[in-house]
């Protein structure tokens, strides 16, 4: 073999060396290590996922496809039917034994959260698949704009810890990425929201959402999913993924419904985050978006005198 022969075998080797290394770092995730996760009560509250056997990862919640024994399995990654703007997303998620999981626990009205947004931020939504007896999950998205998705699974499997999971989804397509400036209210649908609090790394972090309408306070917000708000954050760059509740639950005598919401957060690192409030007002749920970085958000308002039982 010549020289020149030698050095392109070599060449060829060396690339398929690098597609196999960038291959398995997307299937897994990027490896980020979270502080512990502080014990507010609420299975989903943590930035830490559990296992029995394992106990707490190394990682936040949704970087990786599979944890503790449990593996997020899409059947299509790239989505297109019944129609491109509203495709059909499946997926299964198996077990330690490697076969579909089938027995789900209901939390927070629902035994599957799914959670999908664009890897710029954008076209947020949070919905709930349907299961079919093998254990295949299949929900209706919107993605009607193109790009790189990422799909959070939000579950706690039957003798199982709560789990989140997550996996990259494409649309075809050129798109230009959306930069977020800081902030702290949100309009939607004639709504404004405003959040207050500070989000400390690594500490539990009082966080409260306040929802007025024309300048009104509203107080008498519906129950979504067994609470008055749901809060996603997600970490800028690799997405790490943190989902809250409210402390207190309608009709436990306590809580109020608006105008005010609190809600307990741990980040595991500093940066910026995303967070996306889902609330219900006149039988429709819509989503508020903040972007706050971390240490630079006006004092919290105190929850001991606010009659909200946070």
């Amino acid at each position: 073999m010549n020289t020149a022969t030698r050095l392109s075998a070599y060449g060829a080797a060396l690339a398929l060396l690098v597609a196999g290394g960038w291959a398995t770092g997307t299937a897994v995730g990027p490896q980020v290590a979270a502080a512990p996760a502080a014990a507010h009560g609420d299975a989903h509250s943590g930035t830490v996922a559990e296992t029995p056997a394992t106990g707490p990862t190394d990682q936040p919640a949704g970087l990786a496809s599979s944890s503790g024994g449990y593996t997020l399995i899409p059947t299509d990654p790239t989505p297109t039917a019944p129609t491109p703007a509203h495709p059909t997303f499946s997926f299964t998620v198996t077990g330690p034994d490697g076969t579909p999981v089938t027995a789900f626990d209901v939390e927070h009205d629902q035994r599957m959260h799914l959670i999908v947004v664009r890897r710029d931020t954008t076209a947020f939504q949070h919905v709930h698949p349907t299961i079919a007896p093998d254990g295949t999950w299949t929900a209706t998205l919107g993605l009607s704009a193109p790009g790189s998705y990422r799909a959070f699974a939000d579950f706690t499997p039957t003798g199982g810890a709560a789990t989140t999971l997550g996996v990259d989804l494409a649309v075809a397509g050129e798109f230009t990425p959306v930069a977020h400036v800081p902030s702290r209210t949100a309009q939607v649908d004639g709504y404004t929201v405003e959040l207050t609090g500070e989000l400390v790394p690594g500490r539990a972090s009082p966080v409260t959402v306040s929802v007025s309408r024309d300048g009104a306070p509203v107080t008498d917000l519906q129950p979504y999913l067994a609470a008055y708000g749901h809060l996603v954050a997600l970490r800028e760059g690799d997405l790490a993924y943190l989902h809250v509740h409210p402390d207190g639950e309608p009709g436990d005598g306590v809580t109020q419904a608006g105008p005010q919401v609190g809600f307990v957060a741990e980040v595991p690192t500093a940066g910026t985050y995303r967070l996306f409030l889902d609330f219900r007002h006149g039988d429709v749920v819509r989503t508020a978006e903040f972007t706050v970085p971390t240490g630079t958000a006006a004092p919290a308002a105190a929850h001991g005198t606010d009659g909200h039982g946070h």
